[in-house]
Formats: structure tokens, sequence, C-alpha cells
């Protein structure tokens, strides 16, 4: 038998209610607007890799025989089957008919960016633009009671009819619904991760985190690339012919002492991860040969490999219990697990992707901790074990340009919870402009990993750029550490109510086109919008530009603090210390003010905020397995209104032993000036989290924008070339003083066209 660790509870069996057997299919209700249909004789009540969970309380249907065709009626939702397949749907608040087909579908993920040189196609995702989307099932791997992978009935079918229309939200909700939320990634996770293929000694791996820390650059996660374990000169040392990438014996040449140097990474903050790759089983040279053996039944004097089976629980409780459970009892807190060798295993139908991810996720939750992997996609589903890693992709701004779409994208895969190698992994060519508008981005997606293969020139270290982007690179990587409350905030959102940390825009704007077209912007959060800038910068004005679409309303720049009002299509310019992060009115954006790079929940704020109505709650918890029991909630508010902005910190609610006894907030308003221009705060001081205060600042008044004129001087400044041939180019703008005399004359003026869209965002 598996071990009670390994075995995850489902609730795959549906209610009779749900269920109308007839006309040679089951069909079964799963809500107003899901159902699933499958081949009268060729059913399964047990859990699929993808779905967990039918049993609903789902309301009734009437199900009949029409012209061939079988008729489901809910309340809310008419679905016609063909031969065992939905076919339409026609939605009853609008009489429209929607045909369940893959052209209007707006794609989703893929298992992995490995060797990727640019864009690649994706799957088909949940969401379609017409609403209407068929899971087919039918091939997914199924998982009985006792917590074992085992094949499909032969020729079987089974599809789900999701019918959602253009609530995108609620087609993912309802996913999760049936397939069990996503699991809440542990607060550590959402900092800044140190990783890189390269075969560092105990000694330089400890000095590479001092010299973060002395660079004031705040490391959360140290990971060991698959050097940690031996690798090289195996057949020499130990007699034994090795595949070269398998292992679990630390090697001391490089890791004299192991133990000690995990228990200081421990001491310096850090949460630890080790590369895996279990393809080939344990070798006879493995410190733990003899205890797997005897675990799995094999002679240890037979020196005999012991291959990696899915199909076996007793190699699967010794993989976990023998192999790995001692390195998480000595400081290891989770698995890379790096799977590469291919799709098949001795289970028929069973890709070991899907095994390990499953069973490593289980496993790492059995000591208490909050669970945790790193591991690649496998499919629909995978959303239960974050997190993803994306592969070996080359360093070049086409592989780069594609990354934020694939991120935000895999939204609609109900996968969130992508982590890439930020820079690129190897080949491509060596860009320090390229390296920091990577990191950039990676500051504001899913996880913050730097990474980079084994060649020594292709480290991600910052000091290992010019010093204006060491000095941007580390200031970006600080904001990321602050951004752990704000972060772990929508983590829980994700965890509760489906919605993803990062959002393509449609799922806000369903029904503007222009939310379709703009595919590298996103929602990151509730408050902000991201618009990375992925090319190349304009050598005219040495700063670097993103076309970008701004929905409707008031929203400010956080770095710049320029002000954009009304939906509008825009390219946005941007030095190269930074890209457009837009809040909206009424944002607030809670980030850390504590020292160091510890994950506590922090005793000090800095909050940002913009003006508007506008409220934020804060979760915070334990940081273990049991957080729901153990977690605390605070509310902010702020109005803005006739000169006067007030702000208010409630008492927190919940277990307020999670938290420091009291607290101290700054609040800058970021949009806001005082009556002599000077900036707008207000301070909380040691505050007790039981209580609420109020604090309000009057006379104060919104940014003003420059004067167009002086904005055009300042890009015309900006222009490289020759003094002359710049004022010649500026001389008919001189003494125009007015936005729409400018923008007319900017329509035929002789001056390169970054520059006219440059002075057309500004005024």
């Amino acid at each position: 038998m598996l071990k009670k660790s390994l075995v995850v509870k489902t609730d795959a069996k549906a209610d009779e209610n749900q269920i109308f057997t007839g006309y040679g299919v089951r069909i079964t209700l799963l809500s107003s607007k899901l159902i699933r249909v499958e081949q009268a004789d060729l059913t399964t009540d047990l859990a699929s890799f993808t779905v967990f969970n039918r049993r609903f309380d789902a309301g009734k249907m009437n199900v009949t025989k029409v012209n061939g065709e079988v008729v489901v009626e809910t309340e809310d939702r008419i679905f016609l089957i063909k031969q065992f397949k939905p076919y339409s749907v026609v939605f009853k608040d609008t009489g429209k008919t929607e045909i369940f087909s893959r052209q209007k579908n707006l794609k989703g993920t893929r298992r992995t960016l490995d060797a990727t040189f640019g864009p690649v196609k994706l799957d088909d995702g949940l969401i379609t633009q017409g609403g209407a989307y068929l899971l087919d099932d039918s091939k997914s791997v199924l998982l009985d009671e006792t917590g074992h992978f085992t094949r499909r009935k032969k020729n079987s079918t089974d599809y789900y009819a999701f019918a959602y229309g253009k609530n995108y939200r609620d087609t993912i909700r309802a996913f999760y619904k049936i397939s069990s939320p996503v699991p809440l990634v542990p607060r550590f996770a959402l900092g800044v991760w140190w990783s890189r293929y390269h075969a560092y000694t105990q000694q330089e791996y400890l000095g590479l985190m001092d010299k973060f820390k002395s660079e004031n650059v705040p490391i959360t996660v140290a990971t060991v690339d698959m050097d940690w374990h031996w690798v090289k000169g195996i057949e020499e040392k130990f007699g034994v012919k090795y595949g070269g990438w398998t292992g679990y014996s630390w090697n001391t040449e490089l890791f004299p002492d192991y133990r000690q140097f995990l228990k200081e990474l421990k001491d310096k903050n850090l949460h630890i991860t080790l590369n895996l790759h279990p393809a080939d089983g344990v070798y006879p040279f493995e410190d733990m040969y003899e205890d797997m053996a005897k675990a799995v039944g094999v002679n240890p004097d037979s020196k005999e490999k012991i291959d990696f089976k899915c199909s076996s629980d007793e190699f699967w409780n010794a993989y976990f219990d023998v192999l790995h459970k001692p390195y998480e009892n000595e400081g290891v807190d989770f698995w890379w697990i790096d799977w590469q060798q291919g799709k098949k295993s001795d289970v028929e139908g069973l890709d070991p992707l899907n095994a390990l991810n499953h069973y490593h996720f289980l496993d790492n939750a059995e000591d208490g901790r909050m669970p945790l992997i790193l591991s690649r996609y496998a499919g629909l589903g995978s959303h239960r074990y974050p997190l993803g890693f994306s592969g070996d992709t080359a360093i070049n701004h086409k592989v780069f340009d594609f990354q934020p779409y694939f991120t935000v994208n895999a939204a609609n895969a109900a996968y969130s919870w992508w982590s890439h190698d930020i820079g690129g992994h190897h080949f491509g060519y060596r860009d320090d402009e390229l390296y920091l508008r990577w990191l950039q981005f990676g500051v504001l997606s899913p996880i913050m990993r730097l990474h980079s293969t084994a060649i020594e020139l292709l480290g991600k270290e910052p000091w290992k750029y010019r010093a204006d982007v060491c000095e941007n690179a580390e200031r970006w990587l600080r904001f990321r550490h602050a951004l752990i409350p704000y972060i772990f905030t929508m983590d829980y959102r994700t965890h509760t109510t489906g919605e993803a940390l990062c959002e393509p825009m449609y799922y806000s704007y369903p029904e503007n086109e222009n939310a379709y077209n703009y595919k590298n912007e996103y929602m990151f959060g509730t408050e902000l919008l991201v618009c990375p800038i992925t090319e190349r910068e304009h050598k005219s004005i040495n700063m670097g530009s993103v076309e970008a679409w701004i929905p409707k309303g008031r929203w400010v720049d956080i770095f710049t603090g320029q002000t954009y009002e009304g939906e509008r299509k825009i390219t946005l310019f941007r030095d190269l210390n930074t890209i457009p992060v837009l809040a909206g009115e009424g944002a607030i954006i809670p980030l850390s003010a504590d020292k160091g790079n510890g994950v506590d929940n922090p005793k000090s704020f800095e909050i940002w905020a913009f003006s508007g109505d506008g409220e934020f709650t804060l979760y915070e918890d334990n940081s273990k397995v049991d957080y729901e029991k153990h977690n605390a909630k605070t509310r902010f508010e702020m109005k803005y209104e006739n000169g006067c902005v007030s702000f208010t910190v409630n008492a927190a609610e919940g277990d307020l032993t999670v938290l420091p006894e009291k607290r101290n907030y700054l609040i800058k308003f970021k949009d806001l000036v005082n009556s002599d221009g000077g900036e707008v705060t207000l301070e909380f001081t040691d505050l007790p989290v039981d209580s609420s205060l109020t604090l309000t600042k009057e006379n104060v008044r919104r940014k003003e924008k420059n004067e167009p004129r002086d904005e055009v001087i300042w890009a015309f400044s900006r222009l490289q070339g020759g003094t002359i041939r710049k004022n010649v180019r500026y001389l008919p703008f001189k003494n125009l003083t007015k936005s729409d005399e400018i923008r007319e004359k900017l329509k035929k003026a002789p001056i390169p066209k970054e520059l006219k869209l440059l002075i057309e965002e500004r005024i």
C-alpha cells in the first residue's frame, strides 16, 4: 500500500440525482452551465488527473432526444449532443448558440519552453471568445481510491462542456471546482530566488550568499542544481556505469560537510531546494542504496540498479522515506523535479511527470510544511502542484518578448504559477539592456528566479553587468522582496477565488476588443496593470517603448507618476531603469519595510496609495499547512474628496498570534502633493494590531501635469544628434503652448517617429 500521505482525498462519484443514463450516454449535471457526457457503457466514477470532484448540489436538468440529437436543458443552458459528444450550446439568457469549436480558443500553455528560441505553439486552454469550451478528458489517466494511477477502459469518451459565456473567471472557477483549488504557495517562494547550473563548492556558494547580503539583495530561496550530488568521474570512483543525471548522494569533494552547508544556509534565512533527475532510479554507489534495496525487495549484495517504477508502492514509499525525507529533516525545503526522460512509464497511459508532481507535492506536506515543488507542466490539473518550471530558453529578445504572453495566458489553463529562467538560460547573446528588462518583468511575474547555464560568462549576478544596470537590477530585486505582502495576498486570492496573480486584460474587459490585442499587457493582482518593455530601446532617444492599451479610468505610473485618463491606445516610453506599471484610482499597495531577507509577517510597512476611494485587505498566516486555522486579515481604507485624504488601518481579524503585537505604517500618497508641492504622507507608529486608527490630511491636491511646451522641450532635449540640427527641428514648436497645436504640428514634422510618439504620450 502507498503510505497515507500519498493518497489524496477526492469526491469523484456524483450523486444519483445529478445523473441521467439513456440514449447511449450518461450525463452528469455539474452546474447549470457545466455538464459531463460519457458513452453509457464505458463510464467511470474514478477521479482523473484532471478532475477530482463531481458531487455537487447542481440543480435539475431535462434530457430528451430530438431528431437524433440528445438535448440537455438546465436552468441556464441547452446542450446538444451528437454521437456521445457535446456539439453546441444555447445560452437561454441571450438566445445565442455557440458551437464547441477550437477556432475561438484563446490558448493555454504548454509542457515546457525547453530549447525554444522564440514564440511557440500553445495547447488549447479553457477560455474561448465564444464562451463555450469542450474539455476532452478521455485520455487522462485515472486515480483510484487507494491513490494509484490506472488506465481507462479502451475507447471510452469523457467530455466536460463548459458554457459560462464571457465571464471567463467563472469558467476557471468552475474548473477549479471539479479539479480542486490552486494550493496556497508558501510566502518564501514569492521573494527572489538564486539558481544556476554550476558546480559550486560549499564555500563558494556560501560566499555568494554573503555577497548578495553585502549588496543588500534579499535572496529567499537558494537553489542548488544537480552538481550537489555525484555527477562526474563516477565510473572511476565507484566502478559503476552511470547515465550522468540521476543522483542522491552529496558530492563530498564539493560539499565536504553538507549538513553544515544546509545549516549555514538556514542561518542566513534561506529556504533550500535541490535539483532532481529521478529517471535512472538508484545506483549501487548511492549512500542509501542498501536501505533502498531492502525496502523494494532487492538483494543489496547484488549491486543491481534499482529502477524507477511508477507501478510499485514499495518504490514510491522508499523513494520518499529513504531518498528524500532524511534530507528534508536536515534542511531541504522542497525539490526541483527536473524530469526530462520521456512520457512513458511502467503503468500504461501514465506520464511519469504526472506521478512525480502528484506524489512529490503530497509528500512535501507530510511534516506539516506548506507544500511546494518546482517541476514542468503536465497538462490540465497541474495547477494542483505549483510551481511550474518552464525549462531552458535561449537568451534573446524573441524569447523574452514571448514570455509575458506565455506567462499570463497560462491563466486560461488554470495554471497561474510559472517560474522562468529569468534572463534566459543559454545560447543567445550578451546584452545588458536585455538582462535588466527581463529582470524587470521577472519582478512583476509569478516567481522571480534568476538562472543560467554552467558557462562561466553567463552568471546573472547583478554586479556582472555595467554599473548603472547593476544598481537598477539590485533596486528592482529589493522591490520584489518588498512586494511579498501584496503578492502573498494575491496568492491567497488565487487559492480562494480562482483569480490568477497575472491575468489577461480580457478577463477584466471581455467586451472590449482592445483587451484581446495587447497580449503582453496584464493585470498584476487587483491593483496594478503591467506593460513590460521587451524590445530594444530607441537609440535616437535612449528610451524603450511598448504599445499599450489603457482602459477607461484614471491610471498613474507607480514609478514615474505619469497620469493617464480615459481609454487610450498609446505608445509608452521609459528609460532603462523602469517599465510602465500603472495603478488604478484608489489603489493601495502594501510593501514590507523590514530590513534583510526575512519573510516573516512584517513589523513595518510602506504603503503606496493612489488617490480615490479604495480598500485593500492584507492576508497573512503562520506559513504552515494548518494556515486555514491560523491566519489574520487587516483591512486598509482610503478616501479622497475636496482636497482631503484619509487613511484607515482597521484592527486585524483572525488569529492575531501570527502577527507582531505592534506595527508601523508609512503611507505615501504617490499622486498627491501638499499646498507647497511637497510629498503627502501619513504615519502610524507602534499601532497595536488589534486597534483601528484613521488619519487625515487636508489641503492636498493631485499632481498637475507639466505644461505641454515644457514636455516638448524635454523630449527634444533627449534626441541624440548634432545641436544645430536638433534646434532646427525644434524651432517650429518653439512658440506652441497648447496640446492640440503641438499634435497638429507633429503630423508633418521631419523628426523620428519615436520622438513624435514620445511627445504625444507626454502631452
